[in-house]
């Protein structure tokens, strides 16, 4: 096990803190491992596709750590709490940001693309989250961050799946703040609003002018940028907002005002 860094206790300081990302590939997750580690964490690039982790973590230099896992696996989840715990000795901030979507009518879509959207974006949070938790909950503090979507309060045309697995995301991380604020743990989610990412540009590949009416709809006329996100994420990632628990904050520009 690597010399692990002591943790510091300014409040808007993460020099110390091990935080764990999954999706941090590329997108949104990208983003926000490229802000934590310029606020001094130390990174965990956890990705699907291990040569995006790698780069990624090559990229940030220092102790980022690349590690490839598949979030719909339970053992592939667990192998990866333990790369990092054997790595580091502890994880202080988990971030699932990990997610895919396949936008189609409810009524036109194939049982086998519910199956997929509800296994990575909701079962893959929950998978991370119990093996995450109990690595917390054993060494007395954590924080986890959960992405959802503002779909998830509003929702979304073209996205009744993901939609819900967003919703019980929101839901079950209230519940997940209930049952470990006794032990120290804080959680909150995020809920971006439509933002500039790959995924969006797969999803409006057959709707060129998708872009353009959601800018017009933003007030603050644009997409958001992973680095809009990466800055709420690091904000609950700090110790400032060690009373902050069990809420969920939209970033999307005042397209929701929930």
């Amino acid at each position: 096990m690597a010399e692990t860094p002591a943790l510091t206790t300014n409040d808007q300081d993460l020099t110390g803190r091990i935080c764990l990302v999954t999706g941090a590939g590329s997108g949104i997750g990208h983003g926000i491992a490229t802000r934590l580690t310029a606020e001094g964490a130390v990174v965990v690039i956890a990705d699907i596709d291990e040569e995006a982790a790698r780069s990624v973590a090559a990229d940030l230099g220092g102790d980022s750590l690349p590690v490839a896992v598949d979030i719909t696996d339970r053992d592939s989840v667990d192998a990866m709490t333990a790369q990092v715990t054997d790595r580091f000795g502890r994880i202080d901030v988990l971030v699932n940001c990990a997610g895919w979507d396949k936008v189609g009518p409810f009524l036109e879509q194939d049982t086998a693309i519910w199956d997929r959207i509800v296994a990575i974006n909701l079962y893959g949070t929950l998978h991370c989250c119990q093996s995450v938790v109990r690595v917390m909950t054993e060494q007395g503090h954590g924080t986890v961050v959960n992405i959802a979507s503002d779909a998830a309060r509003v929702g979304s045309s073209g996205e009744a799946v993901y939609s819900a697995c967003k919703g019980g995301i929101v839901a079950f991380t209230k519940t997940l703040a209930r049952e470990s604020a006794r032990v120290g743990i804080t959680a909150n989610v995020i809920c971006p609003g439509p933002a500039d990412t790959p995924l969006f540009a797969e999803m409006s590949e057959d709707n060129p002018k998708l872009r353009a009416s959601l800018e017009r709809a933003i007030p603050l006329r644009r997409l958001a940028q992973p680095e809009d996100l990466a800055n709420a994420v690091a904000f609950l990632a700090s110790p400032a907002s060690s009373y902050i628990t069990g809420q969920t904050l939209s970033v999307s520009g005042g397209l929701t005002m929930a």
